[in-house]
Formats: C-alpha cells, sequence, structure tokens
C-alpha cells in the first residue's frame, strides 16, 4: 500500500511541471495580437492602452481598455474591447465612468 502511494505521489510531481502556464513568448505573443487587434478595430490613431487583463480559458477573453482625445472635439473617448482567444475576433464598446 505504501509503495504504491508513494509510486503514486512520486508521478504526480513527475508531470506538475507540465501544468505549469505558456511561456512569456506565448503570453507576450497573445498581449500583441489582443492590442494589435482592439487597436485596429478601435479605429483611434494613437491610443493609450492599459495592459491587456486575461481571463480564465472558461471565458477566453481578453480586455483592453483604450482611451484617446478626439482630435475634432477634444474630448476623452474611452473603449473597452473584448478579444476572443478562440476565435481572434474582437468587440468594441465604449464606455463612461458613472458621474461623467
Amino acid at each position: 500500500m505504501l509503495k504504491i502511494a508513494i509510486a503514486t505521489a512520486t508521478a504526480l510531481l513527475a508531470i506538475a511541471p507540465l501544468a505549469h502556464a505558456s511561456s512569456d513568448a506565448a503570453w507576450n505573443a497573445l498581449y500583441a495580437k489582443s492590442n494589435g487587434t482592439c487597436i485596429g478595430q478601435s479605429r483611434m490613431v494613437s491610443p493609450e492602452a492599459t495592459a491587456p487583463v486575461v481571463f480564465d480559458d472558461a471565458t477566453a477573453k481578453v480586455a483592453v481598455l483604450l482611451r484617446e482625445k478626439n482630435p475634432k472635439t477634444k474630448k476623452l473617448v474611452n473603449v473597452i474591447c473584448l478579444y476572443d482567444k478562440k476565435s481572434g475576433k474582437a468587440s468594441i464598446a465604449e464606455y463612461r465612468w458613472l458621474g461623467q
């Protein structure tokens, strides 16, 4: 019984490194793809962007907040972009803070 428990524990510890998250290169590629897609779809010229917010795999979304001062109206425009990791498509919506 003890041998089985030790063998099971050893096997689990051996495969544990395989359960780690993707490499830094994979994360950077995801961030670049989500930022590029979001900025392109926003039609903003040179927006300021937040770092991507990655949701869990069940959601499979990455959120990026973008803002830019409208050159015509001089008002700050805020948009949120939801990038779908599975399809590679993004949805854009303008948002305002409550009370503003």
